[in-house]
């Protein structure tokens, strides 16, 4: 090659011209200006590096720090509140068992106490023991009567700090709970004002990103969270699933049977869209809300009562008779006897 515009030999500024040429592939890929050419030979040829082995040295470097930035480039908004919808989940399930786990422990000493979850753990982190249950306390005569065993100073402690425990994940579920609805106001702020924080958040989790959520279409959105019964339909004669996750929605959750189906779709229908508009916009459409108002509002009125039911047919046989299929009858080929 005669004309040779050499880029700057530095692994740094090469990577990240890699990164950018791998984005604008991906936005439009006619706009890429490198062609697939033999990078090597074009290289050599112009003078860029002198040995083969340069080459390698430099592509080595190069696909390194471009695999670098690009790892330090995928925590995006969407992606934090997914880790911390994730962490909410097993959160949940962990307090459940250890809730489960010290109701009956605790209840060895005090089988009177009518509590569970949180509630039981802040009492026992508050009084430990049931003899340091105060007078004014409404579980104090339970206490003084109670029929549990004694509990031993190493045991009552033992317990408190299992307790402790169970209160602090209840205090961060609530503190991750309050970062969700915080972080989707700003990040997906369409989404949230149609779904919901949580259950908005939820759908991206389970969806993989805001980008993949923008994606799917509006009867994917509506059976998100119904992968057995939609497998099961798929299998069997199962009837289809109305809705899936979005059932949580006090859209659907609070309507009668005949209508969710409907309100269901009418819901799908506007997530994705308002997924669509958070992810290429970022601002808040409040036309979105407004007909989705409209038209759960249209639905509402033009089915206010239950459809009618009708009977199943029962199967027959021909003519209408009922074959009976106990019998064998012998069939003779030839003539009568």
């Amino acid at each position: 090659m005669e004309d040779c515009d050499l880029f700057d030999k530095d692994p740094e500024k090469l990577a990240e011209l890699v990164v950018q040429l791998q984005e604008s592939s991906k936005e439009n890929p006619q706009s890429v200006p490198l062609q697939r050419a033999d990078l090597r030979d074009a290289a050599l040829e112009c003078g860029f590096v002198e040995l083969d082995e340069d080459y390698d040295i430099l592509l080595r470097d190069v696909c390194i720090r471009a695999a670098k930035s690009q790892i330090s480039q995928t925590d995006t908004d969407d992606s934090r509140i997914i880790q911390a919808v994730e962490a909410l989940d097993d959160i949940d399930k962990n307090v459940n068992e250890l809730s489960e786990r010290l109701f009956e422990w605790y209840g060895r000493y005090f089988p009177e106490l009518e509590m569970t979850g949180e509630e039981l753990a802040r009492f026992v982190s508050a009084y430990g023991s049931r003899t340091n249950v105060p007078e004014d306390h409404e579980m104090s005569e339970k206490a003084s009567s109670s029929m549990g065993a004694e509990l031993l100073f190493a045991d009552e402690e033992l317990l408190r700090t299992f307790a402790n425990n169970i209160c602090s994940l209840y205090d961060t579920r609530r503190y991750i709970e309050n970062y969700i609805n915080t972080s989707m106001g700003s990040v997906a702020p369409n989404l949230c004002e149609i779904a919901g924080a949580s259950l908005g958040a939820r759908l991206m989790s389970m969806a993989g990103s805001l980008e993949k959520l923008a994606a799917f279409p509006s009867s994917t959105v509506q059976v998100i969270g119904a992968s057995r019964a939609l497998f099961k339909h798929l299998r069997s004669r199962a009837p289809s699933p109305k809705h899936g996750i979005i059932f949580n929605n006090p859209v659907i959750k609070n309507a009668p049977w005949w209508q969710r189906g409907k309100l269901a779709r009418a819901l799908a229908a506007k997530i994705s869209l308002a997924a669509r508009t958070d992810f290429y916009s970022g601002e808040l459409d409040p036309s979105i809300k407004e007909a989705l108002d409209k038209k759960l509002e249209h639905i509402r009125q033009a089915n206010p009562n239950p459809p009618e039911r009708k009977p199943e047919a029962k199967p027959q046989g021909k003519g209408g008779k009922r074959r009976n299929r106990g019998r064998k009858k012998n069939k003779k080929s030839g003539g009568s006897n």
